[in-house]
């Protein structure tokens, strides 16, 4: 296809791929929601459950983190399982299974249940964000998908927004022999599990399968995406080559150093951290946790944008890590021995983590296009969930770090310095990666 004509086909798409944009990215927004919120309510969870449990700092980061252990473990084989047997039966599976053993968390008596039922619900969830992404391919062109997916993943800052106050309030539950920490994780994993059957009924698998597009909207819309396939059709198109590519390698080792490390760094932390500089209630705690995520929702749009406007990614990625990184080391500033407490320092600290999170924030629309560029088929599903289960573990080195350095040395400077470090390092790696040509 000459270069007219790709460009008259991308024109003739774009009402349609907009049409799909506001089908479906409002549902999986919601699922999304859903699946940040039971992964992180722990964080909120802790700000009781640690003292009725007696969690060292070492104890609960280690069962936060244990989860993306699990994760990693079970992505590839959970999202080569999506491709095969589509994403609409085992998305719903998978929240479905995780919204039990996310209400299962109510039962945790000790460590060793707290970790078990985390890493169980690693494994439930695996598949669910690569699979979602792998989803996103088979409908979105790659020059669309850079601000389809932040849209869909300003849900993970919406969660933040909605669910840090609901989580606070939730903790002010008690009664029928219920804690407020085991009220928030029964009623927090419930709507999984409705979700999950509403899945089966509402989310179709391809084009061909939208009721809501017509037969001349599906065949336009089939014949741009099968024309982009067979472009990639030199690059990564088989589980094999997926597993041995070293640009996938790469993009995952990218992906451990940025993102997840950074993300749920804060994110198991920060109500914490918060409670520290502020002194304040669990609610205003709740409240108050809200702004960082607000700022990292409404960054993530704006970058999208940019970047599928530019079809730019590597310099997006690398500078939204370095803003990241001057985030956090200010974040160690106010948080630090030194810091200031009351309304002070909690002005300071939030100020400090919504930099930081914009950063976070900025990075994950454009980082996805990148990886889910020159890859197709089932090699897109594997290649997609290697770079999110490599580069979650990120999500267990992240909290760990926080909380054994915490624990050492009475004081999260040094650990959120060191998160700094590496969000350095891993910007750095984002301009070696080769992008897709444009």
């Amino acid at each position: 296809m000459d270069l007219t004509s790709r460009d008259a086909v991308l024109t003739d798409v774009s009402p349609i791929v907009a049409k799909a944009r506001r089908r479906l990215i409002p549902f999986l927004f919601l699922l999304y929601i859903v699946a940040y919120l039971d992964r992180i309510n722990v964080g909120f969870a802790a700000l009781q459950m640690n003292r009725a449990l007696g969690f060292s700092a070492t104890v609960y980061s280690f069962g936060a983190g244990i989860f993306f252990l699990s994760y990693a473990l079970f992505e590839v084989p959970s999202n080569v399982i999506l491709a095969r047997i589509g994403a609409r039966r085992w998305i719903a599976r998978i929240m479905i299974s995780w919204g039990l053993v996310s209400s299962a968390m109510m039962f945790v008596r000790g460590p060793i249940g707290f970790y078990s039922l985390r890493f169980l619900l690693g494994a439930a969830e695996a598949g669910f964000f690569p699979g979602i992404v792998f989803y996103l391919t088979r409908w979105f062109p790659s020059g669309e998908r850079a601000r389809t997916i932040a849209w869909f993943m300003t849900a993970v800052l919406t969660a933040g927004v909605i669910g840090s106050p609901i989580s606070g309030a939730l903790l002010s539950l008690h009664g029928l022999g219920l804690a407020g920490w085991q009220w928030l994780f029964l009623l927090e994993g419930l709507p999984a599990i409705a979700l999950g059957f509403v899945v089966l009924r509402m989310l179709p698998e391809r084009p061909a399968d939208a009721r809501w597009l017509s037969a001349e909207e599906k065949s336009a819309l089939a014949a741009r995406l099968d024309e982009e396939t067979r472009q990639t059709s030199a690059g990564v198109v088989t589980t094999g080559q997926a597993l041995t590519n070293g640009r996938v390698w790469l993009l995952s080792i990218m992906h451990f150093m940025t993102i997840p490390i950074a993300l749920y760094g804060i994110g198991f932390w920060l109500p914490q951290m918060i409670k520290t500089a502020s002194r304040g209630s669990d609610f205003t705690v709740g409240v108050l946790t809200a702004i960082p995520y607000a700022a990292g929702a409404i960054a993530m749009v704006i970058a999208g944008r940019h970047s599928d406007r530019t079809g730019e990614r590597r310099w997006h990625v690398a500078t939204a890590a370095l803003v990241v990184a001057v985030g956090l080391a200010l974040a160690a500033l106010s948080t630090g021995s030194h810091g200031a407490t009351g309304a002070t320092g909690a002005a300071s600290s939030i100020a400090a983590f919504s930099i930081a999170m914009a950063g976070v924030a900025s990075m994950m629309g454009p980082f996805w296009a990148l990886a889910s560029s020159r890859v197709s088929g089932v090699g897109a599903a594997a290649s997609i969930a290697l770079i999110n289960s490599v580069g979650n573990t990120g999500g267990f080195v992240g909290p760990y770090l926080l909380g054994a350095i915490n624990d050492a040395t009475h004081s999260f400077t040094i650990g959120l310095l060191t998160i700094a470090a590496i969000l350095l390092g891993g910007g750095s790696l984002a301009l070696i990666i080769r992008e897709h040509d444009r």
